[in-house]
């Protein structure tokens, strides 16, 4: 089976829903927003281990105040079993504590945790509007020491993904790439959102009457069901699905209920 995770957004009520609609084999990630801070995606993450799920939080390198807080961030997931992380730069605007980028941040759950706990890192196939060209895969090459794995950004491109991984790999990051691709969502949602989540050109193409969109498009809604059969037709290369479900929890990918708490949901080095 190809193995899919599910990204939700730690808003109120949330672990309720998780628990009600998902089953505890699925993997749970759970994102970091600047106006929510790392706190409520820890508190939200250790919930979810203590009711079974591998539960995997985010950490905004930005959002971490201190180094006594990432030391307590740490300790808290070590006791809840939590034994993976999701490192990112992340979109405030100035940091709030020692961290500007990933990296350190990286360097330092390293050496906390004395290497117990592994990280994840972001990739970007149609690049991102915080970074500069080329800049994500060299941030890449610098980290892969310290990672685990790759999740990509959204992406509705099975072709743009793949070349990404491609690209990975002449340029020597070996890591497993999870491939990133959105629950079902309104199309002109998904359109409005472009700029604020670093997607590119292979969004455009929804609004467009082009085969991308005749194969995504459901009425006036995305479902990623064919573009999922595209990526799993291709396992060989990929970890698996990232699915970003805007805590769009039904069991279909047809469901509408996406939560409106999206602000500041895209990703940095």
């Amino acid at each position: 089976m190809f193995p899919t995770r599910i990204e939700i957004i730690p808003s109120e009520g949330i672990v309720e829903r998780v628990a009600a609609a998902v089953a505890p084999s699925t993997p749970i990630t759970v994102t970091c927003l600047p106006h929510h801070g790392v706190g409520r995606t820890v508190r939200t993450a250790t919930q979810l281990a203590g009711l079974g799920y591998t539960a995997i939080p985010h950490l905004a390198a930005r959002s971490v105040q201190s180094r006594a807080e990432l030391t307590g961030i740490l300790r808290n997931c070590s006791d809840a079993g939590i034994g993976e992380v999701f490192v990112i730069g992340g979109d405030r605007k100035h940091p709030a504590g020692p961290y500007d980028s990933a990296l350190p941040l990286l360097e330092d759950i390293e050496q906390y945790s004395s290497g117990l706990i592994r990280a994840g890192i972001a990739g970007y196939p149609e690049g991102h509007p915080f970074l500069d060209p080329g800049a994500g895969v060299d941030a890449l090459l610098a980290k892969q020491h310290l990672a685990s794995h790759v999740v990509t950004q959204m992406c509705f491109s099975a072709p743009r993904i793949l070349d990404y991984v491609g690209l990975l790999r002449r340029v020597g990051v070996q890591l497993p790439v999870w491939a990133g691709v959105a629950g079902a969502v309104p199309r002109t949602r998904l359109v409005s959102l472009a700029a604020q989540i670093g997607v590119g050109s292979s969004l455009k193409f929804l609004s467009r009457k082009g085969p991308l969109a005749r194969k995504l498009l459901v009425g006036d809604h995305y479902a990623p069901e064919s573009l999922i059969a595209e990526l799993k037709s291709q396992s060989a290369r990929l970890a698996g699905i990232h699915l970003y479900s805007f805590n769009s929890l039904d069991p279909t990918p047809s469901g509408t209920d996406h939560g409106s708490d999206i602000k500041g949901a895209s990703r940095a080095n």
